[in-house]
């Protein structure tokens, strides 16, 4: 008896080597073993530098370039000329709009130092000539009633009388004529008012043909060269206004309840990665990019420093909240993560077991760990291990 349960004893044994040695052996894998701590979030993302205006430079009338004062990266104050158009014929349309207008102040003068005093004096004859008319009249009529002259002698007076009435009578429209409120007068001024209205015409065209600099700015582009037609459909150069520098960025619409207005964001232009410089958060649109999942920033840069050119590429790096004594994981050892129901691989007794998890917030590449894990889990990183594999820390 005691022979057979030693063989029994032998058999068990060797069936459990067997079996062991069938099984497959642990799988080396990489781990990372949880510990909760305080998590400084940031959100980092790509962008460019802002103009804060951009204007196209036009002419408003057509004419041949004779001189561009300016090239491409030169900086304007406002006002300055940029593009000279040829004006000679407009040059001579203001000479001859001037000239007109010197007749005709020299007619509004002549009107009133001239014409107005010959009018009043030939008033002043006229009613002295009716005085005498008048008298002569008045004899007439006297010496008739006493029959010392005849009847037609005295009519010869009264039609002198009528005559005289007449004159003094046309020569009072003529001073009134003549005077500050006269016809002739208003008509002096009414052609001095067009000449100088001509003149003023004449002289916008011609200051046309300078074309300024709106603000003061930097010259970006410039695409027109002497002896070129200016037309007022063509773009003749492209302007930077001068302005706050600003900072254009989008970034992913999950990372939204990280930024707040305000926030102090560390920046670097791609050409210069080690010159840091600090901008401001100062705008994040209300409104979603549905193509591409992403939120507008905007932010302010308030001291620029000189090498940060327009349309440069920058990165930035804007700081989020502190999470307390979270768990955070790379966002690739978290199995379908962007669904309801995120999972993770544990290492647990030696076997990979899958644990369901509730997510927060992501940052860096990087995703907060609300519930489910403990601190000392030992996460698996590796994708391609499923639920039940036996498996082992990779040393």
């Amino acid at each position: 008896m005691r022979r057979v349960l030693v063989i029994i004893a032998a058999v068990l044994v060797v069936a459990a080597l067997v079996v062991f040695a069938l099984q497959p052996k642990p799988v080396a894998v990489e781990m990372l073993t949880t510990a909760p701590a305080d998590i400084q979030t940031s959100v980092v993302a790509s962008g460019r530098v802002l103009p804060p205006a951009r204007v196209d430079i036009g002419a408003t009338i057509t004419g041949r370039v004779a001189t561009v004062r300016v090239r491409e990266g030169a900086r304007v104050a406002a006002d300055d000329i940029l593009i000279e158009l040829e004006h000679s014929e407009l040059a001579a349309a203001v000479a001859q709009a001037r000239a007109a207008v010197t007749r005709a102040q020299a007619r509004v003068a002549s009107v009133k130092t001239l014409a107005l005093p010959t009018a009043q004096a030939a008033q002043q004859q006229a009613a002295a000539n009716l005085d005498v008319a008048e008298r002569e009249a008045k004899r007439a009529r006297d010496l008739v009633a006493k029959g010392f002259i005849s009847q037609s002698r005295a009519d010869d007076a009264e039609r002198q009388l009528d005559v005289a009435r007449s004159q003094l009578a046309s020569s009072r429209a003529q001073t009134g004529a003549q005077g500050a409120n006269g016809a002739e007068a208003q008509q002096a001024q009414s052609q001095l008012a067009e000449a100088e209205a001509a003149l003023a015409l004449a002289q916008a065209k011609l200051a046309q043909t300078l074309i300024r600099a709106p603000a003061a700015g930097v010259v970006l582009e410039r695409v027109i060269e002497p002896g070129d037609i200016a037309q007022p459909s063509r773009r003749m150069m492209t302007l930077a206004l001068d302005g706050p520098v600003r900072l254009i960025v989008q970034v992913d619409e999950k990372n939204l309840p990280l930024i707040k207005p305000g926030a102090v964001a560390t920046a670097a232009a791609d050409a210069f990665p080690n010159e840091r410089f600090e901008a401001v958060v100062n705008y994040i649109s209300p409104g979603i990019d549905a193509t591409r999942g992403t939120v507008e920033l905007r932010l302010d840069v308030p001291q620029p420093p000189a090498l940060l050119k327009s349309d440069m590429t920058v990165a930035i790096d804007v700081p989020g909240p502190v999470l307390k004594q979270t768990v955070m994981l790379p966002a690739d050892a978290v199995r379908q993560l962007q669904t309801d129901a995120p999972w993770v691989l544990v290492a647990r007794d030696g076997v990979a077991v899958r644990v369901p998890v509730k997510s927060g917030l992501q940052t860096q590449g990087r995703v907060a760990i609300t519930d489910g894990l403990n601190a000392g889990e030992r996460v698996i990183m590796a994708r391609d291990i499923e639920a039940g594999t036996r498996v082992r820390a990779k040393e």
